[in-house]
């Protein structure tokens, strides 16, 4: 196998689907496992990049981009009702999700229309509408970099926390994730808990949801909440939900009972993010090209020519709104690659 395609100083901007513009002193592609193999030991920085849905660039990357564009999908029956889905990193989530359902495979359907690789999804551990990742996720193979080999990591070895896991955190740039595999069922059992769900299904008079059903009411809020990123660069949900302990949560439920809330582990509450930004009136705030979606408070959108400088100042603007409002630190969903500019 020959040595992966190599491009320096590679324009970023169409490999990020927010479109700020940065340039990488070097672009590899990678398309076969053989070729991890051609890499060498001493390299310059490295950063994994998928399908670029959620990385944001603030500035040029001075080292290497590994653009992960492994294929192939693989089913293993493990008895009469489960079965192993096996999805190489490169493959894209939502053609993942449409390819399950296609073949009566059950457990995804709230998750689609996600944007990005396969392999990102156990890095933010994604999740929508009541399901998260973690939920059917088996194990996870990746390449280590520290001991250049690969490895299977079980679904309790990646350390799947709320948009978080140890390939995002304590392990952050150790593990190149090569594939994904997915214990998924040949009986549908919808999951239509989740409130704005539930009502778009009963709007439709989908009470008893068959699973393209439950996919597709999934992607009508979807497409009214999130822009597409071809017609309107976005990064998706720009910031997390706040996790909080229990006693604080119900202190700032005691101010904003309308504020939405779900328990979670450890006597922790998960409130709605996208609640406190509407409740500021965030709609439409812009400065300069970098603005907040007009359908969705949490989604932040270049409207052509933002600048990092731009975003930032929006960032920072809506940070602080916030913590003077709620007393909450809201932190960003994506990952923010580089330093900005002086």
């Amino acid at each position: 196998m020959s040595a992966p395609a190599m491009v320096r100083n590679a324009d970023l901007a169409t490999l990020s689907t927010f479109r700020l513009p940065a340039r990488a002193a070097e672009l590899v592609t990678l398309d076969h496992l053989d070729q991890l193999e051609h890499l060498p030991e001493e390299a310059p920085p490295t950063l994994i990049l998928g399908g670029g849905s959620n990385t944001v660039f603030l500035a040029d990357w001075p080292g290497r981009i590994l653009l992960n564009r492994l294929r192939g999908i693989r089913l293993t029956n493990l008895d009469n009702d489960e079965v192993r889905v096996e999805a190489a990193a490169g493959e894209n989530w939502h053609a993942l999700v449409r390819y399950c359902i296609d073949h009566g495979l059950h457990g995804l359907e709230n998750l689609i229309l996600i944007p990005g690789s396969v392999g990102a999804a156990p890095i933010q551990n994604i999740g929508a509408y009541g399901v998260e990742l973690s939920d059917s996720l088996e194990s996870v193979n990746a390449w280590d970099w520290r001991e250049r080999r690969l490895v299977q990591l079980a679904n309790l070895d990646c350390g799947l926390r709320y948009r978080d896991s140890r390939f995002k955190s304590s392990d952050q740039g150790r593990f190149l994730i090569t594939s994904v595999s997915l214990r998924l069922s040949r009986r549908f059992r919808p999951n239509t808990g989740y409130q704005s769900l539930a009502e778009s299904l009963a709007r439709h008079h989908h009470g008893q949801p068959a699973p393209r059903q439950l996919a597709a009411a999934v992607m009508r809020l979807r497409r009214h909440r999130l822009p597409d990123p071809a017609r309107l660069p976005n990064a998706g949900s720009f910031f997390k939900n706040p996790v909080l302990p229990a006693e604080q949560a119900q202190a700032l439920l005691e101010d904003f009972p309308r504020l939405p809330h779900w328990p979670m582990a450890g006597k922790h509450l998960k409130l709605a993010a996208g609640w406190l930004l509407e409740r500021l009136g965030f709609r439409g705030y812009r400065i300069g090209d970098a603005g907040v979606y007009h359908n969705h408070a949490l989604v932040l959108v270049n409207h052509g020519q933002a600048t990092t400088a731009q975003l930032l100042d929006l960032i920072e603007h809506i940070q602080s709104a916030v913590q003077d409002e709620y007393g909450i630190d809201l932190e960003a969903e994506p990952t923010l690659v580089g330093s900005p500019p002086a």
